[in-house]
């Protein structure tokens, strides 16, 4: 079967407010991203996901959103968006928008008037519910953000409901109106030209009806959220959420059936893998984020990969990511030599992976003293470290002022080591991150068994990891992975093989050929390319 671009391509999140700032006011924006398109095409990045760039108050830093048709005036404008777009396309690359339909601001029109009286025609647009006999809160649900998920509206004398902070009430998919008018936010998108959306959790879309009790988590710890007290069996994950996501599909699809629709969803395979919808007609790719959320182990890793690959529906698509927005950066998680593990495992499982901006040159969590927390999940657990601003920060171009990101005052701090790391050096650096990034991803491109070929689990042990890929009619590769800082041995029984290291982690071992036995330094991986056997 021939590919959709979506599934060969990588993909290339951009946190706009961090990547590239034009007008010195040291928040990123739109002629920013525009100005660095050609280091995105060096690398061969073939689409750009923009987080949100829509008018909003930033209570939730864009994920509060006020107009879902306009641009964001610190980003820029809509014509600033459409040279944006005409550019990213010139140059063979894709764009793709975040899309976040579960809840709104509560500034933005439609709220304003469901707020406004019990009887305004959009009050069931949003999820409003008596309170109980008592005065207390409809039901035990909590914020993703700290306390719980409802807020009391004292004009119209009822609770709002809010998965995230109170400034972001949920819309009411039950409602027909409520999806027709996102689908025309998607339409209009999609007749200007954007490649596809990330959907942004997808999984919250539909709750329980009845509204009951979400139960105790028994792993509940401490340290964590306090979000996590509780399961949230009836606040998510709904059978009647499906539905949407194919609905959603099929708006997709009026445009044509080159668009692509990513889910953002937090749940165990089994539960993720529903979310392709029956015959595939769901989310194009459920996001995967068992690299994000696994303990960095070698066993449970493959363990996972092979899970996974066993639970893809017929036709469904794998893809991986290592980190994002809301999550520890994987060179923080995992640490500087290990990161480049991952990225080599990243860049040659079979699927469509994610990169976070900056994981190419091994960025880590930056320390924000507690007066510069600015995001809402720092703020509100201040006891618990859970800031998502460390993994946040500008991207470190050069070592000139500010990274090369801005000539005004950054909005978060940067790394205190750009300096002497940074794109510029790496660029020119044959043993850099960004060096093994550029060329994992153009042996990607050009080797028909990395770009779509088909997984071949070899060994796992608590050590390391091994896999082929192969393709009719092309070479196949041998990768094998060292996911400790101990050196080990790769001896599987009743498995020969014969091949030259074509790419590793310590550049040292390339060019070398293998055979049947490595001895695999710790941090060590090996992309080996198979020689094939004359036929007996």
């Amino acid at each position: 079967m021939d590919k959709k671009w979506w599934q060969t391509g990588i993909i290339y999140q951009v946190y706009p407010r961090s990547y590239q700032d034009s007008n010195g006011d040291g928040v990123g924006d739109l002629k920013g991203i525009l100005g660095r398109l050609d280091y995105l095409q060096w690398l061969g990045i073939n689409a750009v996901w923009l987080s949100p760039i829509y008018p909003s108050p930033m209570a939730d830093f864009g994920y509060d959103i006020s107009d879902y048709t306009g641009i964001h005036p610190m980003f820029g404008n809509m014509a600033d968006f459409d040279i944006l777009l005409e550019e990213v396309h010139k140059r063979g690359m894709k764009l793709l928008l975040d899309l976040v339909p579960n809840h709104t601001s509560d500034q933005h029109p439609w709220f304003l008037e469901s707020r406004s009286s019990r009887d305004n025609p959009k009050r069931d647009w949003y999820i409003w519910h008596d309170p109980l006999p008592d005065g207390g809160v409809p039901n035990n649900w909590l914020s993703m953000f700290g306390g719980v998920a409802w807020e009391w509206d004292h004009n119209t004398q009822q609770y709002y409901y809010h998965a995230f902070l109170k400034e972001q009430p949920d819309l009411n998919w039950r409602n027909p109106e409520v999806q027709q008018a996102m689908f025309d936010v998607m339409r209009f998108w999609l007749k200007k030209g954007v490649d596809g959306f990330r959907v942004d959790v997808m999984w919250h879309m539909i709750k329980d009806a009845q509204f009951r009790n979400n139960p105790p988590d028994p792993n509940y710890e401490p340290h964590m959220s306090t979000y996590a007290q509780l399961m949230p069996v009836y606040s998510t994950d709904q059978p009647e959420v499906h539905e949407l996501v194919h609905k959603m599909r099929a708006v997709m699809e009026e445009i044509d059936d080159e668009r692509v629709m990513i889910g953002e969803i937090y749940l165990p395979i089994h539960q993720l893998v529903s979310y392709y919808g029956v015959d595939n007609n769901g989310a194009h790719l459920p996001f995967n984020f068992q690299l994000l959320t696994l303990p960095w182990q070698a066993l449970q890793i493959a363990t996972a990969i092979d899970q996974y690959e066993g639970a893809l529906p017929v036709n469904g698509w794998p893809n991986w990511v290592l980190s994002n927005h809301d999550q520890h950066r994987i060179a923080s998680r995992v640490g500087i030599q290990q990161a480049r593990v991952a990225a080599m495992m990243l860049l040659t499982l079979r699927g469509t992976p994610t990169i976070y901006y900056g994981d190419e040159i091994a960025m880590r969590n930056v320390a924000i003293p507690f007066d510069e927390v600015v995001d809402p999940q720092g703020l509100n657990m201040p006891d618990k470290n859970l800031s998502r601003d460390p993994s946040r920060t500008p991207m470190q171009w050069d070592n000139t002022t500010n990274a090369g990101f801005t000539t005004g005052k950054p909005w978060l701090r940067l790394s205190k080591i750009f300096q002497r790391d940074n794109v510029d050096m790496q660029q020119h650096d044959p043993y850099s991150m960004l060096t093994l990034h550029k060329r994992l991803i153009t042996l990607r491109t050009n080797e028909p068994a990395l770009d779509a070929g088909s997984y071949v689990p070899v060994f796992a042990d608590n050590q390391m990891l091994a896999y082929k890929r192969e393709a009719a009619g092309a070479d196949s590769f041998l990768i094998v992975l060292n996911l400790t800082h101990l050196p080990c041995y790769f001896r599987p029984p009743n498995f020969s093989f014969s091949g030259k290291v074509e790419i590793a982690t310590i550049p040292e071992s390339e060019g070398i050929h293998l055979s049947d036995t490595i001895s695999l330094d710790g941090d060590e991986g090996l992309v080996i390319r198979l020689e094939t056997k004359d036929p007996q």
